[in-house]
């Protein structure tokens, strides 16, 4: 593999895994909770409370964690727009590979967006709807 093409990819891969853990920690922070208290899984949500005391200390800072997870959403859309007509490598093998991480990175982002877009309907609109 040539040297810039393994850098890209690492950095494709690496942005693409920090978006859909920030992502998924909105969801486990701040919209797990919330489906549990909503579905009447109150006694699920203690056991869950008491087993990981700090999900109650993010709920209680969940504009800081989207906000950061928002923004780390809105780097990899940058990014992925700048670099949507990249070149891939000519030898047919490394031109394969960087289709298929240009594949993955579509996906992983697009799971992101939308792990995003429950736990944020579940940490601050549907509270709203059901009260």
């Amino acid at each position: 593999m040539t040297d810039t093409f393994e850098k890209a990819a690492v950095r494709d891969i690496t942005v693409s895994a920090m978006s859909l853990l920030f992502s998924s920690g909105c969801l486990v922070c701040c919209a797990l909770p919330a489906l549990l208290v909503w579905v009447g899984a109150g006694a699920a949500m203690v056991g869950l409370v008491s087993a990981v005391p700090q999900l109650v200390v993010l709920s209680e800072h969940k504009a800081i964690v989207f906000g950061i997870a928002g923004a780390m959403l809105a780097v990899v859309a940058v990014l992925r727009y700048l670099n949507r007509n990249a070149p891939c490598p000519a030898d047919p093998a490394l031109a394969k590979a960087c289709q298929r991480l240009r594949t993955f990175g579509t996906a992983t982002f697009y799971g992101s967006v939308g792990i995003y877009a429950v736990g944020f309907f579940f940490a601050f609109l549907a509270a709203g709807l059901l009260a």
